[in-house]
């Protein structure tokens, strides 16, 4: 059977799969919207296109642009940055990285046919504005703020452009009309004093997360804490001036489902996007139903958010696409759900040098994975996940480990590591805070296969490890990975490929494919 009759075979299946995350019920659908790693989302309707932003950052490209018709089933689009800044932070040089920092909380809006993404950098110091008249192909423009403007939301009112941020005390500084830099003389002051204070006066974490909109003349400002003895809760304020007197209330506190703003459909129907931590595959999406009562937004039914609801608008279905299988077929590019762990070396990797396969070639050294360049990602998806791959290490040099990892902090890995002139195949786990070879198996054939598959439901969060000489008859490897989701990566957990040195650089390994089964 050809390569491409393979792909084809891969991709139709992939979308009828559970890796969309949805399970399609006829015009229903089930929450969590989406059982992956989309965090810090912000929605946008445009005529009757949605758009949605999310954090991925220290993976490359960074901020991607979803695209949905029906607030349910949504792909990625477009990027924001192919890279944001090119330091010793993001190149992963002289014991330097951007872990669980890189950009945080995008605010995605629309103004006079241009679209905007803002965000801060932890990493950097910096706060960023992109813009651009066609979202889905580009090109951004970007203008940088001195600072760190913490969970910001972007507003356009009246001619004027502000940003709203903060964590306990909610500020609000106004930019320049076109949305460039800070407005000199403009509006800059605290507009809610101690935000958290409407859910209790003991918090976790201060209320944060802002998302501004102005309806029937109305601001609103949501933001969500996490109080003492309870969990993560969505809070309003509102205003009849934008930096007038707020009166808020809580809006809903519902297995800590919360995060993020409100969107309204072309027939007038509201919603908001959420999310929820979710152990270690990482925060995933909520849709909540939103009507309206006295000027107030109500959340969810009777308090709570649906398991099972109608398609908006009763729209026809399709299927979301974060996670994909890839025959490295393509000329050049890699398709979208791809991301590269800090900035990529363009110099080390190729789809061209050899046709059909991902060839990683190392560049730098390293002491483990977690150091190493040109390590590529997906996401993980639940309740449970497998991905697999096909790779040809005959050019691996000494000290060099190649495979398919669970990548986060507490990783564990399987694949080839190359001793002298020897192979073997090696399951690594690294979840005590160093790397552990926990097996070793001699291996001379060049070609070897991987499998990691990931078990989240009802948060096992456990990882297991396999090897095939074939293709088709597997062998676990190893011990079995206990998922943790730390707070160091901030991230749910990725299939990661990898190939890095440990003693010389310049050897490189093919792999033929990547394989969600």
């Amino acid at each position: 059977m050809s390569k491409k009759i393979v792909t084809f075979i891969l991709v139709f299946s992939l979308l009828l799969s559970i890796a969309t995350s949805t399970t399609v019920l006829g015009a229903n659908f089930t929450n969590p919207l989406i059982w992956a790693d989309v965090p810090d989302v912000d929605v946008l309707r445009v005529g009757n296109n949605y758009y949605m932003s999310s954090t991925t950052m220290h993976m490359n490209p960074g901020v991607p642009i979803m695209k949905s018709s029906n607030l349910v089933d949504w792909k990625i689009v477009n990027y924001v940055y192919d890279t944001l800044e090119s330091g010793d932070k993001q190149t992963l040089k002289n014991g330097q990285n951007e872990y669980g920092k890189g950009s945080w909380a995008s605010s995605l809006r629309y103004n006079n046919g241009t679209y905007y993404v803002a965000f801060c950098s932890n990493s950097s110091g910096k706060t960023y504005i992109y813009q651009t008249k066609n979202i889905e192909t580009g090109p951004w423009t970007r203008s940088t703020l001195n600072g760190v403007y913490h969970d910001l939301s972007l507003f356009f009112d009246n001619g004027r452009a502000f940003l709203v941020y903060g964590s306990g005390d909610i500020s609000i500084i106004e930019l320049t009309s076109d949305a460039t830099a800070i407005k000199a003389g403009g509006l800059k002051k605290t507009i809610i004093p101690n935000a958290s204070q409407v859910a209790g006066s003991s918090m976790i974490v201060k209320a944060e997360g802002s998302h501004i909109y102005k309806v029937n003349g109305q601001y609103y400002i949501f933001n969500i804490l996490w109080p003492s003895g309870g969990g993560r809760t969505q809070i309003c304020h509102r205003a009849s001036a934008i930096d007038g007197k707020y009166e808020g209330k809580v809006v809903l506190n519902d297995s800590g489902i919360a995060q993020g703003g409100i969107v309204d459909t072309p027939n007038g129907e509201w919603y908001s996007m959420l999310f929820k931590d979710s152990g270690s595959v990482g925060r995933i999406p909520y849709l909540v139903p939103v009507k309206w009562s006295n000027n107030w937004p109500v959340f969810g039914v009777n308090g709570k958010v649906p398991q099972s609801m109608t398609v908006p608008g009763g729209a026809s279905r399709s299927s979301s696409l974060f996670v994909a299988s890839d025959e490295f077929t393509s000329s050049g590019k890699l398709p979208l759900v791809w991301q590269w762990n800090h900035n990529p070396d363009n110099n080390n990797w190729s789809l061209t040098k050899r046709s059909g396969f991902l060839r990683l070639t190392t560049g730098t050294k390293a002491t483990n994975i977690l150091d190493a360049r040109n390590t590529l990602t997906q996401r993980t998806f639940g309740p449970v996940c497998s991905g697999s791959v096909a790779v040809e290490t005959d050019s691996m040099k000494d000290g060099d480990y190649a495979g398919l990892a669970a990548f986060q902090q507490n990783y564990g890995f399987v694949g080839v590591k190359m001793t002298g002139t020897s192979k073997s195949i090696v399951m690594v786990n690294g979840s005590s805070g160093s790397a552990k070879e926990i097996a070793k198996v001699s291996v001379t054939q060049k070609r070897v296969y991987f499998k990691v598959k990931c078990d989240f439901t009802n948060k096992t969060d456990k990882a297991y490890f396999y090897y095939s000489l074939n293709g088709a008859t597997w062998t676990a490897i190893g011990n079995t990975l206990q998922m943790s989701y730390t707070m160091p990566h901030f991230m749910g957990y990725r299939f990661a490929l990898f190939n890095f040195a440990t003693k010389t650089i310049g050897g490189f390994v093919d792999f033929d494919y990547f394989r969600i089964e």
